[in-house]
C-alpha cells in the first residue's frame, strides 16, 4: 500500500464521490478507481460500496479509515520536519569541544553563528581529547574542537582553525609577574600545580626534562578553575594555553626557550556525510577570524 493510495482513499471517503475525488487529487478516474482497487486486493475486501448515487463506506473501509488517516498524517509531518530541518529551522547538531578550550575564545563565534544561523539548536560536549574523538567516531558528535600533539588517527580528519601558545600563570604578587617573558629553565624549583586534562602536558613535562628543570609539583586537579583560583591565590604556578585564562588576579607571561604552540583543529570522521545543519557549522568555523588565525583580522564572511 502506498501513500498516493492512502491519499485516493481518504479522498473519496470524504467525497463519497470517486468523479470529485479524481478532481481533488488531480488524476484520472481510472487511476484513482484502480488505486482503490488494489488496494481492496491487497486488504481481502471492499472499502467502498458504490450505488447509484450513493457510495459509501463499508464496516472495513470504516474501520480502517482512522489508521489511514492517521498514516498520511504522520507523513506529511515527516516531511514538513524535513523541510525545516533542511532550512535549517529547528535542526540540532552536538560540537564536541575540548575542556581546555577557554570561554572567551568562543563566546564571539558562538553569537555570530547564532545570528546568522538563528534556526539551528547547538548542543556543546566539553571532554579531553581521547573521549571526544571516541564520541566522535561512535557517532554522538557531529564535529569537535580539539588538539593534540600527536595528531588524530584515521578515520578522523584535522583541519587547522588556529594557533595558541602557551604561557606561564602566576599569581600577581610572583616574581614571573614582573618579567616579559619566561624561559623553560627559570620554572626550575617553581611550585607547579598540574592540569590533568591538559593535552599537552605530557609535552610540557618533556620540555620541562629537556632544560633540565625540576619543578616542585603540588597540586594535581581535572577543573581548571581550581587550578586557576590557586595559582591567582599564590599557591604556586601552572601552563595554560594563551586564551584559556579566565580566573580574576591570574597573570600570565609567555613561555619561551623554548616556546610552546598548539594547534586547535576542526575535527570530524572522514567520508561520513554532513546533514546541512553540520556543514553549515563546519564552514561558519573554517571561515571564523580566530585569534591566532590566517583569516585573523579580516571580516567574517556572512
Amino acid at each position: 500500500m502506498e501513500l498516493h493510495e492512502i491519499r485516493y482513499f481518504l479522498a473519496v471517503s470524504e467525497t463519497r464521490n470517486f468523479t470529485r475525488a479524481a478532481q481533488l487529487c488531480n488524476v484520472t478516474q481510472p487511476a484513482l478507481t484502480r488505486a482503490i482497487q488494489k488496494m481492496e486486493e491487497e486488504l481481502g475486501g471492499l472499502l467502498f460500496s458504490r450505488e447509484r448515487g450513493n457510495t459509501h463506506l463499508t464496516d472495513l473501509g470504516r474501520l480502517l479509515e482512522p489508521q489511514l488517516a492517521e498514516v498520511l498524517q504522520r507523513s506529511n509531518l515527516a516531511k514538513e520536519e524535513a523541510a525545516r530541518f533542511l532550512r535549517l529551522e529547528g535542526a540540532e547538531v552536538t560540537l564536541g569541544v575540548m575542556c581546555t578550550i577557554g570561554p572567551m575564545r568562543f563566546v564571539a563565534f558562538l553569537n555570530r553563528f547564532r545570528i546568522d544561523h538563528p534556526g539551528i539548536a547547538l548542543t556543546m560536549v566539553e571532554g579531553v581529547p581521547n573521549r571526544l574523538c571516541e564520541q566522535l567516531n561512535r557517532g554522538e558528535l557531529d564535529v569537535a574542537v580539539m588538539a593534540h600533539p600527536a595528531g588524530f588517527d584515521e578515520p578522523l580528519r584535522a583541519q587547522p582553525l588556529y594557533q595558541e601558545s602557551f604561557v606561564v600563570a602566576c599569581s600577581q604578587g610572583h616574581n614571573f609577574s614582573q618579567k616579559n617573558a619566561v624561559r623553560m629553565a627559570e620554572m626550575d624549583r617553581q611550585t607547579y600545580l598540574q592540569r590533568i586534562n591538559c593535552e599537552y602536558r605530557d609535552y610540557l613535562t618533556e620540555q620541562l626534562r629537556a632544560q633540565g628543570v625540576d619543578v616542585v609539583r603540588s597540586f594535581r586537579s581535572e577543573r581548571e578553575d581550581w587550578i586557576q583560583a590557586m595559582v591567582a591565590a599564590g599557591m604556586g604556578v601552572c601552563f595554560l594555553p594563551e586564551f584559556s585564562a579566565t580566573v580574576p588576579g591570574l597573570v600570565t607571561r609567555p613561555v619561551i626557550d623554548p616556546a610552546v604552540k598548539r594547534e586547535v583543529c576542526l575535527v570530524t570522521v572522514a567520508g561520513r556525510r554532513w546533514s546541512r545543519p553540520v556543514a553549515a557549522l563546519a564552514n561558519a568555523m573554517q571561515r571564523y577570524p580566530w585569534p591566532g588565525s590566517k583569516r585573523a583580522g579580516s571580516p567574517p564572511s556572512a
